[in-house]
């Protein structure tokens, strides 16, 4: 039995089969590579969905996690630590906000700004008590917690959970008319991926979330954008958002605000919403620890440069028009914002999954989404040779 078939045997035994994983064993990682157990390297083209948008094992970002992990790692937030108040106020520059506040995964992110968003309309926007309502797309990957499951639209996220959380409305992505529909006086936030990462890195049409702020201010309603895949640097821009010079009143963050090393997340908001929460109403036993703070200070400070933001765009303008030509030649459609792109494989070639097995015998890791639709994302840190030989393993596939 191969080092790979042992792993793999082990794994499928003793964990739950939440996840359907490529037969691959990660060993370790470097940059934009990894090699598995028994000696092979792949190119890592999905990079942790945007967890890993600095690559594995970036040594600033190892140094400093080195540092604080022999000093202090947790504290609970009963008491002060010296690493969260810088980062609080590098994150908060970073986003042009007054306050953050940190978590650890994404999920989490997400149930404080609907919980924020919940309060806020009931102690500021006069909503009456357990009547909040919020406004979602269609199409939309938020987490996988009882409430976020309780408004998506991926049957398998949502079977088997029930009853669901109530207070949600469901509108189709980029559907302005309907969203301005859905909002009455009960709606509190209009919560929305500025790209919808899960479901095939969708790219809404241009100007529409220029009519998402600008309906949300006229019916005094929270702009909830989650960034957790498309920000800090994944789309060329620090946020997704920026691509039409928007700024939500709550950003949603996560992924790579850990730098790949450590869960941690945040929203962002200015004072008069985050004001809202209050001591003992919310809380996280690691949110906010100062081994997260020390990370995700290193991580703003990296962004702060913008050096990742412009080789996103650089990147991916190279790995756009590398694939753009496959169009028509067993591939249907090429989307991409940025480093990441969902790219939809025509139906009479094969599937998603049968596609990114293709790419793993060349030595490409990536993801499909929704059957036919293969999603890649891999690290800002790739070289461009990197680049020119995704394309050309993608073209190898598609033509055998």
């Amino acid at each position: 039995m191969t080092d790979t078939s042992r792993h793999i045997e082990l794994t499928e035994t003793y964990a739950a089969h939440n996840y359907h994983p490529l037969p691959v064993v990660l060993a370790s990682g470097d940059g934009a590579w990894v090699t598995d157990v028994d000696g092979r390297r792949y190119l890592d083209c999905l990079a942790g969905y945007s967890a890993l948008n600095f690559g594995h094992a970036h040594p600033r970002l190892v140094e400093v996690a080195r540092q604080q992990l022999g000093t202090l790692t947790l504290t609970s937030r009963a008491f002060y630590n010296d690493q969260l108040g810088p980062f609080s106020q590098a994150l908060a520059d970073l986003t042009g906000k007054e306050m953050i506040l940190p978590m650890n995964s994404g999920a989490e992110a997400v149930e404080t700004a609907i919980k924020l968003s919940r309060k806020w309309g009931y102690q500021v926007k006069g909503v009456p008590e357990s009547c909040a309502t919020i406004v979602a797309m269609e199409g939309n990957f938020h987490g996988r917690t009882t409430t976020i499951v309780s408004f998506s639209t991926d049957p398998d996220a949502t079977m088997g959970y029930a009853p669901y959380t109530p207070g949600f409305r469901l509108v189709p992505y980029g559907d302005i008319e309907a969203m301005r529909a859905a909002i009455d006086d009960t709606t509190v936030a209009v919560l929305l991926e500025p790209v919808q990462g899960e479901a095939g890195v969708i790219i809404p049409r241009e100007g529409f979330l220029q009519d998402v702020r600008t309906l949300c201010r006229d019916q005094n309603v929270l702009m909830v954008a989650d960034e957790i895949q498309s920000g800090l640097a994944r789309t060329g821009r620090t946020f997704a958002c920026d691509h039409e010079d928007v700024v939500p009143d709550v950003y949603i963050l996560g992924k790579a605000l850990g730098g790949g090393l450590y869960p941690v997340s945040a929203v962002a908001a200015n004072r008069d919403v985050l004001g809202v929460i209050t001591p003992g109403t919310h809380g996280s036993t690691f949110g906010g620890n100062p081994l997260a703070a020390a990370i995700g200070r290193e991580v703003v400070a990296m962004l702060q440069t913008g050096d990742f933001q412009e080789r996103a765009a650089k990147l991916g303008e190279q790995l756009y028009d590398g694939l753009a030509g496959l169009v028509g030649h067993g591939i249907d459609a090429v989307r991409a914002r940025g480093l990441w792109a969902g790219i939809d494989i025509a139906t009479d070639k094969m599937t998603g999954r049968e596609f990114t097995e293709a790419l793993l015998e060349q030595g490409i890791l990536a993801k499909e989404a929704h059957g036919q639709t293969v999603r890649l994302a891999p690290p800002i840190v790739a070289s461009e040779s990197d680049i020119d030989l995704l394309v050309t393993s993608f073209r190898e596939v598609i033509t055998a």
